[in-house]
Order: structure tokens, then sequence, then C-alpha cells
């Protein structure tokens, strides 16, 4: 059973340990990423060897983050993941790897299933890089223009440019401290929230022409397939910043997106209002995530995917049905 630890006892088991290997999530965001290379440049600066490991090829709109951040190889001698609610998460190759000998997880999602030896969770936190900044104060590192980069991506893109109800005045707060301390904010909302590439826009295009409503059009829901995927010619990191699209609808209270991987089985994203709790419904499936953001994954057809997620929001939100 994991012990729940706080940010002070997490920064001392890191300030002991020398060989550090700080693991990401699959489908790797802007918080998991900022959050590690953060946290990796903060503890070289402290003469550790630390490096990042993500299952998943990291999207090139991220090289910023790790620019000038070496990445040595050795073998580790403490394990943590960040941002890493479910050692699942981590993919199949990572967590066949080091599954079970994780040492520390920093994380924000109240969802977190305890796998780590020691878990220090702040489910109040916007992002995951809330924690990170208040554990590299505690090293007593500086923030320099490098962490505050990667700690400002982890908080903007986990609160969408400030836009969702989780970005509160903490968040405010250490965003702009990292703005103080040489972040170039602009840049980092930019390259996440504006620019697109041409094979970006031709899946979005095809993704809304075949959006669904259910439910009264309180329910919408958009497919993302390997056909439209392969068309298209979109990359990994094209596919950010979809699923938060069907709940922008006026009227929708769930806004979901089926992307088939690889395998052909459905990697199932929701979003919500304040009418429903996205971690609540893909729960129902396995899943989890946040209050307004959650996800899950399920095994089938497209008709067997569509059929699941819709029965979990029917006993998510049993009134959507009735009004």
């Amino acid at each position: 059973m994991s012990k729940i630890i706080t940010a002070e006892q997490a920064a001392a088991m890191l300030q002991k340990a020398d060989r550090i290997l700080l693991l990401a999530h699959q489908y790797p965001d802007g918080d998991t990423l900022g959050s590690n290379f953060a946290l990796c440049s903060a503890l070289q600066a402290l003469g550790k060897t630390v490096r990042v490991l993500c299952g998943d090829t990291i999207p090139e709109r991220y090289a910023y983050l790790y620019e000038g951040i070496e990445q040595p190889d050795f073998e580790p001698d403490f394990v943590c993941a960040v941002d890493v609610a479910d050692e699942k998460l981590l993919g199949p190759a990572v967590q066949t790897q080091y599954g079970g000998r994780i040492d520390l997880c920093i994380d924000h999602h109240s969802t977190n299933t305890g796998y780590a030896a020691n878990t220090c969770v702040d489910a109040r936190c916007a992002a995951a890089a809330m924690i990170v900044h208040r554990i590299i104060s505690l090293l007593d590192v500086d923030i320099t223009p490098t962490i505050a980069t990667c700690i400002f991506t982890g908080i903007t893109t986990d609160t969408g440019c400030f836009k969702y109800s989780n970005a509160d005045a903490t968040a405010h707060r250490i965003a702009a401290d990292c703005i103080d301390k040489g972040a170039p904010y602009e840049m980092i909302n930019r390259v996440n929230f504006d620019v697109k590439s041409r094979a970006r826009i031709e899946l979005e295009r095809m993704a809304l022409d075949g959006m669904r409503f259910y439910h009264d059009g309180r329910t919408a829901l958009m497919t993302i397939n390997r056909s439209m995927v392969e068309k298209s010619g979109a990359k990994e990191n094209d596919m950010e910043g979809l699923p938060p699209i069907p709940r922008q609808i006026e009227g929708v209270w769930v806004g979901i997106t089926l992307r088939q991987k690889e395998d052909g089985n459905y990697k199932i994203s929701v979003r919500t209002g304040t009418h429903a709790d996205a971690s609540a419904i893909c729960a129902l499936l396995g899943g989890g995530g946040h209050n307004r953001a959650a996800g899950c994954v399920v095994e089938g057809s497209w008709e067997e995917a569509q059929a699941a997620i819709l029965r979990a929001v029917e006993q998510g939100i049993p009134r959507i049905t009735t009004g």
C-alpha cells in the first residue's frame, strides 16, 4: 500500500537520491512533460544524474521544454512518476520495465491508484506542475527561465490557457511568478493553442463532419479513426486540443471524443461542464481524471465503444435523458 506523503517529504526523498529516473505518461501532454523537465532541470542543478523517460514519442511542439537539458543514459536507483494517475498510463513498454518499482509519484489526480511506494497528491492543484513548483522551492533551487518555461507550460495546458474552472488564483499566482522568472508566455500559448498544421485542420474538418448528437443535443460525440488520420497525414502532435471541441457547442453538457488507437481499440476523452463529472463517467469504464476532463480506453469496435460511453453517461447523469 502506498504511503501518502507531503511535498516536504517528497523533496527530502529526492534530495537523498542520486540517480533519478523521471517518468511521464503515454500520450504526453504539456503538464506531464513540463513537470518532468522542470524537475529534471532542478535536480540536475543539485548535481544529480537525472533523465526523463516517456513511453511515446514526444510531440515536436514540446521540443522547447528539453532544449539544453541533458538526458544521460544510466541505471536509476530512484524512480519517480509525475502526473501519472495509474501505472498502466505509463504505456506497456515502460510499465513492463519499471512497474512495481516506482519509489515516488507526484500527481494532482484524485483518482490516483496509489501504485508507487510513496505518493504525493494534491487534487486541489490545477496541474502537477504546481506541485513540482512547490517541491523545487523546497529543494532551494532557483527558478531559472528554463524551469519557469516548463512550469508555465504545465499550468497553461492543463487549464486550457486559463479558461477552465481549475484556473484558480493559486494557478495564476504561480504562472505570474514563472513569467517574472523569464517564461516566454506568449510563445508558449501560441505554440500550444494557436498554431495548427494543415494536416490538423483537415483532420478537424473530417471529425466535425462526422459529429453526432445524443440526449436531445446534450451529448456531442466526435470520432477520429485511423482512416481519417492516414488521409489527413496528421501526426501525434496534431491530435492535441481536439477533445475540448465537442463540449464547446452551445447546449452540450458532455463532449466525447473517440480516438481509434493503432490496435483498433478506442481511447475516449470526456469533457463536461457543471452538469456532470467527467471523472465519474470514465470511472465506470475503468478510467478516470478530473471533474471536467477525464478519459478511458474501451476495447472493441466503434459501435461497442460508442454504446459503452453513452451508457456510462446515462449512468453518471441519469437526468440527461429526462432533462
